[in-house]
């Protein structure tokens, strides 16, 4: 059975490397693809005490090694000795935030480690296809709350998006290089705000909410009113297989959207909807008169809104959770972690069976 759903995906025999795989998609990446029946090969930093990956004890569980993407010689000699047949590119600097702090190594993440993965594909024969994820948050944002389609502007004003833009021209000069050789198909993928189980992420909405409802502490929270394309992590994983298997097909385009069905919620909305699962025991206040943004100015962009109509139509891909749906299944998962005695590994597979079930 497992055989099959992979060959449904289009995807054959081989390794599928996954870089970044101790970080939060990667580690939830890396189980739907044990649970396809995949052989999964990972590259990426050391996983760090509190994440989903240490949580789930995935330590030494796939082949792996642990290092940098920057590390031009290190990746190289992992990929040409375990040769895989398939790679998906998630190893970066994810963070907003952190990207202010630190904006040169958000670069060399972002750009650089992208660039050496796709060089060092391009040189391993076994390697059939190539998806590198980027982000929603490429797109010029113009503030007239249209949905992003693929053929839309690209521009970044803070340094995390603009990295990201950097990543995106680094696959745009690849897939022209790919035009003149028998070379590996790449193909970018941007989702919007992906949201589960396990997420430990400083300044993320989702794991401040957990925080503050386990602490009892109050928590501020910024920008109330900005809208994003919320969907369960698995959704727009399961999309990349989607693209990974019917990448080497001419006539599919070289990026696609992953985002949900419906217009994008708000934080306030969201909030809401947390705080009726976890019967308004969270202490949350809402920033409405900017006390985090004037204490620390950094511009986000305000609404955000992905049109996946490309997905839908060129690869069949829909989403199986609806936004407010993600949202309390991300908040029970919590709760049967650290109210109820469920193992972390039992909590992600639960959601991992619901959403394979549908998909067969």
């Amino acid at each position: 059975m497992k055989e099959s759903q992979l060959k449904g995906l289009g995807l054959s025999a081989g390794a599928i490397l996954v870089t970044g795989h101790t970080g939060f998609k990667g580690t939830w990446l890396t189980l739907l693809l044990e649970e396809l029946g995949a052989q999964v090969i990972g590259f990426s930093l050391e996983p760090l005490e509190e994440s989903l990956f240490t949580a789930l004890g995935r330590k030494g569980k796939i082949i792996e090694e642990f290092g940098d993407i920057r590390d031009y010689e290190k990746i190289e000699h992992f990929i040409f000795k375990n040769k895989p047949s398939y790679i998906i590119h998630m190893a970066a600097q994810p963070l907003v935030l952190k990207s202010y702090d630190d904006p040169l190594y958000t670069f060399e993440v972002n750009v650089m480690g992208t660039a050496n993965i796709l060089n060092i594909a391009f040189a391993e024969k076994s390697v059939r296809s190539v998806v590198v994820t980027t982000t929603d948050k490429v797109y010029k944002n113009t503030g007239n709350d249209l949905l992003f389609s693929e053929h839309d502007p690209l521009e970044g004003k803070d340094p995390y998006s603009a990295s990201k833009v950097g990543a995106e021209s680094v696959i745009t000069a690849w897939q022209h290089l790919g035009n003149f050789n028998d070379s590996p198909r790449v193909v970018a993928v941007r989702s919007g705000n992906v949201i589960g189980g396990g997420d430990y992420s400083p300044n993320r909405l989702f794991p401040d909410l957990v925080r503050a409802y386990f602490s009892e502490k109050e928590l501020i929270i910024r920008n109330p009113y900005s809208t994003r394309p919320w969907q369960h992590v698995l959704d727009p994983l399961y999309g990349y297989l989607m693209v990974l298997g019917q990448s080497k097909d001419k006539k599919i385009s070289k990026s696609f959207n992953f985002g949900p069905s419906e217009k994008s919620l708000s934080v306030e909305h969201v909030i809401k909807i947390a705080e009726q699962v976890c019967k308004d025991k969270i202490k949350l206040v809402l920033d409405d008169e900017n006390i985090l943004i004037k204490e620390r100015p950094l511009k986000e962009a305000k609404n955000l809104d992905l049109n996946s109509s490309r997905a839908r139509n060129e690869i069949g891909w829909t989403p199986f959770w609806k936004q407010e749906d993600a949202v309390r299944d991300t908040i029970r998962w919590w709760q049967n972690v650290l109210e109820f005695g469920m193992s972390p590994n039992q909590a992600c597979q639960l959601d991992l069976q619901a959403f394979l079930a549908r998909k067969k």
